[in-house]
């Protein structure tokens, strides 16, 4: 992070190290230099490297760099120019520099002398130095949405005649399992089994998504309030009518208290009930995006009654409420988080802003979109904004439970320092042209955003590295 006038006061004589990559030809600022506050944490990693060679701040600043740099590269005399000021004269005494606001020269005899100084030295006492600048417009927050959630724990879940949530026991309707083989042609089978903590050496499928259950009360998704039950999750697991798993990568398949790792973003916690819905559907449909598709299908029906039973829990207490701001941070840099997710076809297909959060109705596929960027606010993304369609292993691609506690997107947006305008979704294609063209877009998209930087994740590999 780069620093400012207060801080080079302060240390003036700690080193000189860029805080990102500077071009050649650079005047070095405070703008351009890393605060000596973290220099021992990033000694403590290995990602600096200091020594008496290096400049200090007060020596390197009104210089210019002479080639490119990479951030965290400390600052020495080889890669600058313009370094002192220096005085012909073989009775004159050494020309001082203050970092302050002036140039002190003390010379003992007025003839022959040949005073040369640095062009870089006008851009630091007139503009750099803060000298005759305007004052930098004051940091300001402005708040564009909001969205409350409202959380009800969950201490026991049972199959009964009819949904329900009171003091913390949620009914499910077990008329809907059936129910649910109809909402496909391709689904010839629903079984639902509900695992405790203390119970977990279950044999399950191979597990296709972790999904939480939350419904709007109000607003759209990313807006107004949220109802989320907590202490429980739905894992959707599922094989074809031949007997082979739904997957291509990851298939994990086995004992639930072997194949999971409990507390992870995306995974159920240590203390969470799974209520696990096992999903057969027709054979050899389960590398086609309709198979998977329809076991997604299935599970959320049941999901979608909960939803509609607990949108109206006015007379029981909520446990937690957790408030979520997209906030414009003025006078902060602007900085773009950047997610590919799968897209290559086949089963690699992702929902994008559902009706209900982390839903499937009403949510667009990106692999239909054209894989092409979609933008999201920060709290869209946290308030259930992507439906996974995973039917690959969750250890190679995010899954529905991640993206709704995404800890990037948490860490991002409560950062006071940044201001994150949005969040990117991209997806990868199988065609090489393709991955070209939907690149080619994003870029384009993230240059009218006028940002400072972009953080860009990943989620499997081969394809998407392309």
């Amino acid at each position: 992070m780069s620093i400012t006038m207060e801080t080079v006061q302060a240390h003036l004589k700690d080193a000189a190290v860029l805080c990102c990559l500077t071009r050649q030809g650079t005047v070095i600022s405070p703008a351009e230099l890393e605060d000596p506050v973290v220099f021992a944490d990033l000694e403590d990693s290995g990602l600096l490297t200091l020594d008496d060679h290096v400049l200090t701040i007060e020596e390197a600043l009104g210089t210019t760099l002479k080639k490119d740099c990479d951030g965290l590269t400390p600052l020495t005399p080889e890669l600058v120019e313009g370094l002192a000021v220096s005085i012909k004269h073989e009775k004159t005494a050494p020309l001082k520099v203050s970092a302050a606001s002036s140039i002190q020269v003390k010379i003992e005899k007025m003839e022959g002398i040949t005073l040369e100084l640095p062009m870089a030295m006008t851009d630091v006492f007139k503009g750099k130095m803060g000298i005759g600048k305007p004052a930098e417009p004051p940091c300001e927050d402005k708040v564009i949405r909001t969205v409350k959630q409202r959380e009800y724990a969950v201490k026991e879940v049972i199959l009964a005649d009819e949904t329900s949530y009171k003091d913390g026991v949620l009914s499910v309707n077990q008329d809907l399992i059936e129910q649910a083989t109809a909402v496909d042609p391709l689904v010839k089978e629903v079984k639902v089994t509900i695992v405790t903590p203390d119970k977990r050496h279950v044999y399950s499928n191979t597990i296709m998504d972790v999904i939480p259950v939350a419904t709007k009360v109000e607003g759209k998704i990313g807006t107004g309030i949220t109802n989320v039950l907590t202490g429980v999750v739905f894992v959707l697991t599922g094989m074809d009518e031949a007997g082979v798993q739904i997957h291509e990568f990851g298939s994990c398949e086995g004992y639930l208290d072997e194949k999971i790792r409990y507390g992870r973003p995306g995974c159920p916690d240590a203390e969470d009930i799974m209520v696990c819905v096992d999903v057969k559907i027709e054979k050899n449909t389960g590398m086609e995006r309709r198979g998977p598709f329809a076991a997604h299908c299935a599970g959320d029906y049941i999901i979608q009654d909960i939803r509609e039973h607990i949108k109206d829990l006015s007379g029981q207490s909520c446990v937690d409420e957790k408030t979520y701001q997209d906030v414009d941070r003025k006078g902060r840099p602007r900085v773009v988080l950047v997610k590919e997710i799968m897209g290559q076809g086949a089963m690699h297909d992702n929902l994008l802003v559902p009706t209900e959060p982390a839903g499937v109705k009403g949510g667009h596929k990106n692999v239909d979109l054209g894989n092409v960027p979609v933008v999201l606010s920060a709290n869209e993304v946290r308030d259930g904004g992507i439906h996974a369609l995973a039917c690959i292993g969750p250890a190679t691609k995010e899954i529905t439970r991640h993206f709704f506690r995404e800890p990037l997107v948490n860490a991002l947006a409560d950062d006071k320092e940044l201001n994150l305008v949005g969040v990117v979704f991209i997806g990868s294609p199988q065609v090489n042209d393709e991955k070209l063209y939907v690149s080619e877009r994003l870029g384009a998209l993230v240059e009218t955003m006028g940002v400072a930087g972009a953080i860009i994740t990943t989620e499997g590999f081969g394809n998407n590295h392309i």
